[in-house]
């Protein structure tokens, strides 16, 4: 994704959807940071922490993380974690 205000403002819009659901991550000793938002519009996360190991990611990934993504952006066609086990 090239670098304007309208991707800056995508970008700043899934870190609020992320630093919504930050806090429950946390609790569980885990995490996620933004890599990129493609040009067809995934996002792509890293799992941190306890997400990293837990068997528990994908359905974190898709039930908890994706949806407050695509709630609060809903022009992101996608979420993946590029250190998941697919």
């Amino acid at each position: 994704m090239s670098t304007t205000t309208e991707n800056t403002e995508l970008l700043d819009r899934v870190e609020q959807a992320l630093e919504s659901i930050r806090p429950y991550l946390i609790t569980d000793g885990g995490n996620v940071r933004l890599v990129e938002i493609t040009e067809d519009m995934i996002v792509k996360l890293e799992l941190l922490g306890a997400c990293g190991t837990c068997p528990m990611s994908a359905m974190t990934l898709k039930a908890g993380v994706e949806e407050s993504i695509r709630k609060a952006v809903p022009e992101i066609k996608g979420v993946f974690a590029i250190n998941a086990e697919q």
